[in-house]
């Protein structure tokens, strides 16, 4: 059985190449109606292995919530035992902590500053997390869960592919703006994975 310490988060990318400079001295008329292409993934935050993709645009489909249950409930059903749940503040909702609970996994998820622990209502497991996080504080709770690690496994990912291919996608319709977005983590995840593979079998 596969064993995967897995994060979600998400990004923007641009949909103009006006240079920042032209922005700040003329201002960017077109922001308003511009669409925004928005780009979650979910990725093994040990092996960068890319895990699941959503990619749409601004104001329309799934939330990082709803993408992060829909790509762990997929890789259950590829055979991946999940062991750890990484995520930040926005991943702090009662059914997410209830399905990381169910698959066995532990959830690392930074909670809202505003949290409560109301007995009558959300989530058992979801409370247990907050009273925990409370008590301890955010620089011990992380500390102690290894929460730094989602970093490498999400945001280093989307550094690379924008450092890779830029942050300006070219296309226009909303269709070509997704398919976009699914292109360049693919790509990048099929160049990584590949070179890895390769300066494995030198060694």
């Amino acid at each position: 059985m596969k064993y995967a310490e897995i994060g979600t988060d998400r990004t923007g990318m641009k949909t103009n190449n006006a240079g920042s400079y032209r922005i700040t001295k003329y201002g960017d008329p077109d922001a308003m109606r511009r669409k925004h292409p928005v780009v979650i993934i979910t990725a093994d935050v040990r092996t960068k292995r890319i895990m699941g993709i959503e990619a749409h645009i601004e104001g329309t489909g799934p939330s990082e919530p709803e993408t992060a249950q829909k790509h762990v409930r997929e890789a259950v059903m590829k055979g991946i035992n999940v062991t750890e749940f990484y995520g930040d503040g926005a991943f702090d909702t009662n059914d997410l902590f209830t399905l990381v609970h169910a698959i066995g996994a532990s959830p690392i998820i930074k909670i809202r500053k505003n949290a409560s622990t109301d007995h009558h209502r959300g989530s058992k497991y979801r409370r247990k997390a907050v009273r925990e996080y409370q008590e301890k504080g955010y620089r011990q709770w992380a500390e102690e869960n290894n929460y730094g690690m989602r970093w490498p496994g999400t945001e280093g990912i989307f550094s690379a592919v924008k450092r890779k291919f830029g942050e300006n996608c070219v296309s226009r319709s909303t269709e070509g703006l997704e398919a976009e977005g699914y292109q360049r983590i693919w790509v990048y995840d099929y160049i990584n994975q590949r070179a890895k593979k390769e300066v494995k079998s030198q060694n």
